[in-house]
């Protein structure tokens, strides 16, 4: 391909390095795909003739045939998916092969496949990150009214609904799918036509291209369009925080499905057992999920470090910029897939939140604010006032709730016995109203809102 600038072939180790076709085969059909709209738009603006035009489209279709028929022999000494395609090209079609080149080099061929490819990948991601919504969705309009501890340093803090804990992470995954959309946004530029580095003396046209391929527009400048590779460090950085959110959800999963907690049972299809204690049920499908999102972390981390010290334009460092991101695309795919599964599949013992969520005097701050609605003591006052509450619960072995109305008024006299409806955890949850709480009406509007906003 170097044509009669080298006198000789490379050293086998050059070789070695230099090839990149085992990983960035995967983009044969962005390849294929750009090649056919360059060659359609080279007809357009009569810079090769529709006989070549035709010859190259109907040979890319059959490569792209055999490629999915898995009859395509790749080979290595080719180096990379660009020019495995062309020289199988001109084995089918002859010397008109070599005008599909006219006007493009690798370099701005690379970033338009790439782009694509990532692009693709970003949709595929809403997808999943759509199922998974749909999965919590499910569960906690189910579990609206079942009560749970709601913790903070995971120590006892306030009661929740389950419903409520849910919806969190059909948040979390919502912002998710915004970063995704904005990356989308931001990325789809069309780098075809920049060339090298500097555009081309060809008069092609650039917005044909660019629309053919289902980009908004061609990139503005060749230097920045065939060096930028944000849109690849974006994407790992908004696959890195959902993974960092699964392995949040994963996290809590290890911990309820533990006899300690007793909250939730996974399924036999996400869980193991062990090879010499028969009694095990192991969370591994949650594990493991924990431990990838450092590998998506550390792609990033790779990426970035890659691209910090490069000048303009192209160098061969970005050849590794593809091997971060389909590694990561994987990751992520295979997580959500296994993360969606268990969240369907869940059962939770509701007796055993419901009974934990009145433990660690979690209704203390309900009986606060009581104070404060009641007999109109500024805050301060009445958290000291419960602290004293609690202390003396705490030294009785009693509940809140289960403190005689002497004991308290012993400690703040305006008590009445209405403070007692106030401290059963049932009582506790359907008091939290406030937009955002936990009330179990509040969950079930929650719900129906989160199918209109995230699943359409």
């Amino acid at each position: 391909m170097w044509g009669g600038r080298f006198a000789s072939g490379p050293d086998e180790v050059m070789q070695e390095i230099n090839a990149s076709i085992d990983f960035d085969k995967r983009l044969y059909a962005e390849d294929i795909a750009a090649s056919k709209a360059h060659a359609t738009m080279l007809r357009a603006c009569d810079i090769i003739s529709d006989a070549d035009a035709d010859a190259i489209i109907e040979g890319l279709d059959a490569i792209a045939t055999e490629i999915e028929a898995g009859d395509f022999d790749f080979k290595r000494e080719l180096e990379d998916i660009h020019m495995n395609v062309e020289s199988r090209l001109r084995e089918l079609i002859g010397d008109a092969a070599g005008r599909l080149h006219t006007a493009r080099s690798r370099n701005d061929q690379v970033a338009t496949d790439f782009r694509l490819w990532v692009r693709g990948s970003l949709d595929q991601l809403d997808e999943k990150l759509k199922d998974l919504q749909a999965a919590l969705i499910d569960q906690a309009e189910s579990h609206a009214g079942s009560v749970m501890p709601g913790f903070t340093h995971l120590q006892t803090a306030q009661p929740v609904t389950l419903g409520h804990h849910l919806l969190a992470y059909v948040e979390m995954l919502g912002r998710d799918r915004g970063r995704g959309a904005d990356c989308r946004r931001r990325m789809n530029e069309s780098p075809l036509g920049a060339a090298a580095l500097a555009g081309t003396s060809f008069p092609i046209d650039r917005e044909m291209t660019s629309a053919a391929l289902g980009f908004d527009k061609p990139a503005a400048n060749s230097l920045d369009a065939v060096s930028d590779r944000d849109f690849a460090a974006e994407y790992l950085s908004v696959v890195a925080i959902v993974c960092i959110h699964l392995s949040r959800l994963a996290e809590e999963q290890v911990l309820w499905s533990s006899q300690q907690f007793g909250y939730l049972k996974l399924s036999d299809a996400y869980t193991t057992g062990s090879s010499i204690m028969p009694q095990k049920r192991n969370p591994d499908a949650a594990e493991l999920i924990r431990g990838k999102a450092g590998r998506a972390i550390g792609v990033l981390s790779a990426l970035l470090i890659m691209l910090k010290g490069l000048p303009m334009t192209y160098g061969k460092d970005m050849q590794e910029d593809k091997e971060p991101v389909f590694e990561a695309h994987d990751t992520v795919m295979l997580c959500l897939t296994a993360m969606t599964g268990m969240v369907t599949e869940s059962t939770f013992d509701v007796d055993r939140m419901a009974a934990d969520a009145g433990t660690g005097f979690s209704t203390a701050t309900d009986l606060a604010d009581w104070l404060v609605r009641n007999l109109d003591l500024p805050f301060r006052q009445a958290h000291n006032v419960t602290g004293a509450l609690v202390k003396l619960a705490e030294e009785s072995d009693l509940a809140l709730e289960e403190l005689e109305l002497a004991k308290m008024q012993a400690i703040e006299p305006g008590i009445t016995d209405a403070v007692f409806a106030v401290l059963g955890v049932g009582n506790s949850v359907d008091s939290r109203t406030s937009f955002g709480g936990t009330a179990p009406a509040n969950v079930r509007s929650a719900v129906k809102e989160a199918r209109r906003r995230f699943l359409g």
